[in-house]
């Protein structure tokens, strides 16, 4: 199966890359074989009941999941829940497969490739533009939505092709539970006045922070990632905003 299976001729623009280096062996044959198995198709019907095998508590959405250990690391701690990942960068999702499989380069390949004993099959994956898949998801559908560290596209002539913007945040709107929870976090300084200014603006959203320690420091549920350590490493800080749906 194709790592994009969605044939839509109205695609939105993207920018960005949508793969890296070359993907060696093993990643590559966790494309082939075992990515289908979890992988968002359009065949693929959205309930809650269904969509992960079995009844889940929870559904939430990680967009842009970049090397994938945020959605794991959430998935593994909470096995009751589903998650639902997307993600256009093919070297992210070939990450992302190999921490729920374990596979790594230089091991022998097992002919049939699952989870990892621990792991529970509470992950779903959409390897392309989450844009396309909005207008698939119910309203009211999901519980919690993560946006971690966007590409802060920091030039005002670029500041169309940031993802938090009113058309997006609509959709988010659209099919995030009344009292469900929009998380973005980000370490760049434009992107949090943008982010902070776009929320302000908008009615559906209620930003639950009273205080300093509520926004300036990691929530309880975190899971670091790798893009967050290298920021540390660099002197950047981050912020963890939560939003709540009104």
């Amino acid at each position: 199966m194709p790592l994009n299976p969605f044939s839509n001729t109205d695609q939105p623009k993207f920018y960005g890359r949508r793969q890296g280096r070359k993907i060696r062996k093993a990643k590559t044959t966790l494309l082939d074989s075992f990515l289908p198995q979890i992988e968002i198709n359009d065949q693929t019907v959205f309930n809650k009941e269904t969509l992960f095998g079995k009844p889940v508590e929870q559904i939430c959405l990680e967009i842009g999941f970049g090397n994938g250990e945020h959605l794991a690391g959430q998935a593994l701690r909470n096995p009751q829940n589903g998650y639902i990942g997307a993600e256009v960068f093919k070297n992210g999702v070939a990450n992302l497969l190999t921490i729920i499989t374990g596979i790594k380069e230089g091991e022998h390949l097992p002919e049939q490739i699952s989870l990892l004993p621990n792991r529970s099959d509470n992950i779903r994956v959409f390897s392309n533009d989450i844009r396309l898949l909005f207008k698939r998801i119910p309203d009211n559908f999901l519980d919690k939505v993560f946006i971690l560290f966007p590409d802060p596209w920091p030039k005002k002539r670029h500041e169309n092709r940031r993802f938090i913007n009113p058309e997006n945040l609509r959709e988010i709107a659209r099919i995030l539970k009344k009292g469900g929870v929009l998380r973005i976090a980000t370490d760049h300084k434009v992107y949090k006045s943008w982010t902070l200014h776009q929320l302000h603006d908008n009615a559906d959203f209620f930003w639950k922070a009273t205080c300093g320690n509520d926004w300036k420091h990691e929530p309880q549920d975190w899971v670091e990632t790798k893009y967050q350590r290298k920021a540390i490493r660099e002197g950047r800080k981050a912020v963890f905003l939560d939003y709540i749906r009104l």
